[in-house]
């Protein structure tokens, strides 16, 4: 299982990164905008330095030239770029035309197992359904996890099933337990992962008992 981190917040990516568990970055234009940042290219370079491994990065544009020439640019700036394109019929298109040029792409924004077959036919490095959002809307998101990971495990797709819009550790062990290739979240969720009650029970009673024997 891979662990991404879900943020364009620095100071989040170092701290996730120094706990050596990160295996890459997912952003998109809202956390970009969350964070204030104005020079993407600037970010991007930043985050590569401090993570090697997979950074998302997304278009905003929607119609296929658009999309392509977006995505070349984006790809130019490191070789860990992945090229986040959202999972519209121009986005396949340009999907396909990434694939055949060597460059990755994580299709973004899918929200039901026929999206993951089509964005896995069209060349598709990563897929990003949003399990969060569909849990908004009263749908349980980690059944889609299970659909496609078996569609893909039926066709030996090797598109990568990238769980997106996680909101606390129980999405991360589900997928784990049905075989997601990878989990992106928040800094929140990751701390949430490494914290246990009893590890702190046991631990403040561990120090106790040693301030005791060197009384």
């Amino acid at each position: 299982m891979k662990i991404f981190i879900d943020t364009a917040n620095l100071n989040e990516i170092k701290e996730a990164a120094d706990m050596g568990l990160l295996d890459g970055v997912t952003t998109n234009p809202s956390l970009v905008a969350k964070e204030g940042h104005k020079d993407f290219k600037s970010m991007l370079e930043k985050i590569c330095s401090i993570v090697d491994g997979d950074i998302s990065a997304e278009v905003v544009s929607t119609d296929y030239e658009g999309i392509v020439k977006e995505g070349r640019e984006l790809a130019k700036i490191h070789k860990n770029i992945v090229v986040k394109v959202p999972l519209i019929k121009e986005g396949l298109k340009a999907v396909k035309t990434f694939s055949s040029e060597g460059i990755k792409t994580n299709v973004t924004l899918c929200f039901s197992p026929s999206q993951a077959l089509l964005a896995a036919k069209a060349g598709a490095y990563l897929v990003s359904p949003f399990v969060g959002r569909l849990d908004d809307i009263s749908y349980n998101g980690m059944e889609l996890i299970s659909q496609i990971v078996q569609i893909y495990g039926n066709y030996d797709y090797q598109t990568q099933v990238l769980v997106a819009s996680i909101r606390h550790p129980i999405h991360f062990v589900e997928s784990c337990l049905m075989g997601a290739d990878v989990c992106t979240m928040p800094f929140k969720v990751i701390e949430q992962l490494a914290k246990h009650p009893l590890t702190d029970i046991g631990l403040e009673k561990f120090l106790d008992d040693w301030k005791k024997l060197n009384k």
